[in-house]
């Protein structure tokens, strides 16, 4: 099967002189569901600043408020193995406008809420939409590029998640000092219009074949793996609200969701081609690395946003927009690392720019855990910006070796093990260093420097401890090969390139 868009040599045209060249159709498909995503990584984040003023205005606890977020991030997860299934039945490019069209609905009707409830209800229509997108963003772009330039094209469609927890919390300060709250579910409608229009004029018609072979949903599998990664991450996020990790409110849904998952997981590998999400590619070491290297990335990126906002805010006293403007160093360091890191993922393999990217963000992080509250703001600001330069150059290589040889039908899933990995580790990182700052504080409401600088060591070892793991991913990609003319009948062959066998060995030379 041809996974480019591109036309291949074909009999006559000579071969493409640039084997790394990127097809100008790929940089289009990008651009479409980068639009539309755009809407749903801001919203991801833009209401975390909003919480205290949601809870005035709504006239609700800051207890039950806190339910926006944690509602919407619990269907999102919830969704998201299902993404792989829709796309098989409706299609990419259908999917995509009817996930956009469920996140557009959801941010009218949030915008509409009369209640702290009818809020967190229209969250959830958010999240359905929001699940199924973020997967299905990387699936489409990869599927079109066909192996080719995954680096250039990995550093282009992650870009708005790699910004999103740094400028949604800008954005949320400045609507909510310039309007009112609805305004921050409003602002999507744009660029899910916008994205929904480019959708239909950019993205190939790919609907599968009137009669042809349709995997049934594993509703089995569903069952047991969205809600068991939903209570995973729900216990989760009740261990930073809480004492500790040692309480029944975490403990329960923690252990309830990890048996369910490890239920999914026993049932999958036993039923190769059935499962709702194929976790045969965790068997590949490139597949298996990346995932774990993702979990330990979430931890290392949402860990930090959640401590660095609270420092500005708590020992600094800055605001909330004072201390989302702070954070844009770390947004503009990712964005500087975006197109060089995608180069060089491509060119020496995954291996070395993820090496130094863990490596860059460890000692950028050293600041923060030295802090005192006297600390000059520059320094910690040029921190802020080489770390930025390294959590980019770490999600671009993670997305290159996640994806590396892999066949057409073998995306979908890739991208829902990654999501996953990414996001459960978020959640862990959150709780682990919301627990570890509450007992720096002493049971205070107000944490001190010292109490942050625990925290930020924390963060410091959670980077540390992925050096060494790079290591295990593929290096320098070797020549490419030759195009193949058709797949033989038979016993199935190893479709990855020799440059990332089957089992993660690269081949020499």
């Amino acid at each position: 099967m041809n996974l480019s868009r591109n036309p291949g040599p074909g009999p006559g045209p000579s071969p493409d002189p640039d084997p790394d060249r990127v097809d100008p159709a790929v940089w289009r498909t990008a651009f479409t569901v980068v639009v539309g995503a755009l809407a749903v990584v801001f919203d991801t984040t833009i209401v975390t600043v909003a919480l205290d003023d949601l809870a005035r205005k709504l006239d609700a606890p800051l207890a039950t408020v806190q339910w926006v977020s944690t509602a919407y991030l619990l269907a999102v997860f919830v969704t998201v193995p299902v993404a792989g299934w829709a796309q098989s039945r409706l299609g990419g490019t259908r999917l995509w406008i009817a996930a956009l069209g469920t996140f557009l609905l959801g941010s009218v009707l949030c915008s509409l809420a009369w209640s702290a409830g009818s809020l967190i209800a229209f969250r959830v229509v958010q999240g359905i939409g929001g699940g199924i997108m973020m997967p299905l963003m990387v699936t489409l772009v990869v599927q079109a590029a066909g192996g080719r330039g995954i680096g250039k094209v990995i550093a282009a469609v992650t870009l708005p998640t790699a910004l999103g927890p740094i400028l949604g919390p800008v954005l949320g300060g400045v609507v909510l000092h310039l309007a009112d709250w609805r305004w921050l579910f409003l602002v999507n409608i744009p660029f899910c219009a916008v994205g929904a229009w480019l959708a239909r004029r950019n993205l190939p018609d790919d609907r599968p074949a009137p009669g042809g072979s349709r995997p049934p949903l594993d509703a089995v599998g569903l069952l047991l793996l969205s809600p068991g990664v939903a209570a995973v991450v729900y216990g989760l996020s009740r261990a930073g609200d809480s004492a500790g990790f040692v309480t029944a409110g975490v403990l329960i849904p923690l252990g309830a969701g990890l048996v369910l998952v490890g239920g999914f997981t026993v049932r999958a590998l036993a039923r190769p081609g059935g499962a709702l999400v194929d976790l045969r590619l965790l068997r590949h070491r490139a597949q298996a690395c990346a995932a774990g290297l993702g979990f330990l990335a979430g931890i290392t990126l949402y860990g930090s946003m959640l401590l660095l906002p609270l420092y500005f805010q708590q020992v600094r006293g800055e605001d909330a927009l004072g201390a989302g403007l702070l954070l844009v160093p770390h947004g503009v360091g990712a964005l500087l690392a975006r197109t060089v890191a995608g180069t060089y993922t491509d060119r020496v393999g995954p291996r070395a720019v993820a090496l130094a990217g863990f490596a860059v963000v460890a000692a950028a992080t050293v600041p923060f855990a030295l802090v005192t509250a006297d600390s000059g703001t520059v320094p910690l600001l040029a921190a802020l910006l080489v770390r930025g330069i390294g959590m980019g150059a770490v999600m671009i290589a993670l997305g290159g070796a996640a994806y590396a040889g892999l066949e057409r039908a073998e995306i979908p899933d890739a991208s829902i093990v990654t999501r996953v990995a990414q996001q459960v580790g978020g959640s862990v990182g959150t709780a682990v260093l919301a627990v570890v700052l509450q007992h720096a504080a002493g049971g205070t409401r107000t944490p001190a420097a010292d109490g942050f600088g625990t925290a930020f060591r924390w963060s410091v070892a959670f980077a540390a401890a992925a050096v060494p793991l790079c290591l295990f991913l593929p290096g320098r990609p070797g020549p490419p090969a030759a195009p193949a003319s058709a797949p033989a009948a038979g016993p199935k062959a190893d479709p990855r390139p020799a440059a990332t066998r089957a089992d993660g060995t690269e081949r020499p030379g």
